[in-house]
């Protein structure tokens, strides 16, 4: 059976191409995910929930093995504080657990940052929205599917 999750179908809605990649097992670390979907560790694109202030958030967006530098992301957004949003805090923002969260198909707008070294590889993968499953595309029909996001260097 297919899998369907909001983040594949915003991509049909959008007629953007892609594929479903299901792994045997959960992957346990991010080479052994690359590994197995035949791509680099640079190729998996993290998404990863931040809190500031009471309940703002905004979703980084950062190639596997990318470190997110804190100090940037404070002084690029002229923030003093932020912190990683919680499991529960990821669901209720997003609608996926933590480890599964896509850009796509998110419960309600939010802010996106992406690091620009995500559009770098030809294609990429990223979260489905269920645990051990990737959706695959080209990294140019990600960026036209999140359309006008903020770019930077974040890592």
């Amino acid at each position: 059976m297919p899998v369907s999750t909001p983040a594949t179908q915003t991509l049909d809605l959008l007629t953007i191409p892609y594929r479903v990649f299901e792994h045997l097992h959960p992957p346990v670390s991010l080479e052994q995910a690359a590994r197995e979907r035949g791509q680099t560790p640079g190729q998996i694109i993290r998404s990863i929930l931040f809190r500031y202030e009471k309940e703002n958030f905004f979703l980084t967006l950062v190639a596997g093995p990318g470190q997110i530098s804190w100090r940037k992301l404070r002084a690029d957004l002229g923030l003093s504080r932020l912190s990683m949003a919680t499991g529960a805090e990821v669901l209720a923002v997003t609608g996926y657990p933590v480890g599964t969260v896509s850009p796509l198909g998110l419960l309600r707008p939010i802010r996106i940052l992406a690091d620009v070294s995500i559009f770098k590889p030809g294609e990429i993968s990223l979260g489905s929205g269920v645990r051990g499953v990737a959706i695959i595309m080209k990294s140019a029909d990600l960026q036209q599917a999140l359309g006008n996001i903020e770019t930077g260097q974040f890592c």
